[in-house]
């Protein structure tokens, strides 16, 4: 993984808004936002700047997008090409091939603190899907898998993980089994309009130009 991924609050702040990239420490105090706000990083953050242009804007919103998955330009760009083929809203499409990523359900189904800790999980060979175990963070789950959190993982962090928060809820389209903790994939993701704060018509837009 690359370098930026150790500069995870540097990123929120370079949006502006909360990204959720580093789990439990987002929630808490000790989140920059919380002390700094919404300064960007570096010696220009305080100062004004210039009015947005149409394009920086759309920047921003495939930016923002790439940075809350976890993923670099080039498999971003991917899953634009991927999205424009198949049948649907393009819009839609991206959004759906995201959040089937196995790092992304990992992190929505709570078995985990944050999708890098998703990664880490995966790469380290501590989720099974199906009960084989997978290290491919890109992986796209279909409906009826289950993925499941290896025992020996479980018994060192505890209840660390999110759905150990009495107020964690899961999406509709996952089944999490606490007991057990696994989840089983029940249907396609459901998009919402603003998923995840992602104004997808922007990045659209940006590569329509």
């Amino acid at each position: 993984m690359r370098s930026t991924l150790d500069t995870k609050c540097r990123l929120c702040r370079a949006e502006g808004v909360k990204l959720y990239l580093k789990g439990a420490r987002c929630f808490s105090p000790k989140c920059p936002l919380e002390k700094k706000g919404a300064i960007k990083p570096g010696m220009q953050g305080l100062k004004r700047g210039k009015k947005s242009t149409d394009y920086g804007i759309q920047l921003r919103a495939k930016q923002k997008a790439k940075r809350i998955y976890g993923v670099m330009e080039t498999q971003f760009k991917n899953y634009y090409t991927t999205a424009k083929k198949l049948k649907g809203l393009v819009g839609d499409n991206l959004m759906i091939l995201l959040e089937r990523r196995l790092d992304n359900v990992v992190y929505n189904a709570g078995l985990c603190l944050s999708r890098s800790h998703a990664k880490e999980l995966i790469s380290h060979k501590q989720i099974l899907v199906n009960d084989a175990v997978l290290n491919i963070s890109s992986y796209q789950v279909n409906v009826g898998d289950v993925i499941t959190l290896k025992s020996k993982i479980v018994q060192k962090s505890g209840d660390t993980f999110r759905y150990a928060d009495k107020d964690f809820k899961s999406p509709e389209w996952i089944d999490l089994n606490k007991s057990k903790n696994s989840a089983k994939i029940l249907a396609l993701p459901i998009i919402d309009q603003n998923q995840n704060g992602i104004d997808v018509n922007l990045i659209i837009e940006y590569y329509s130009r």
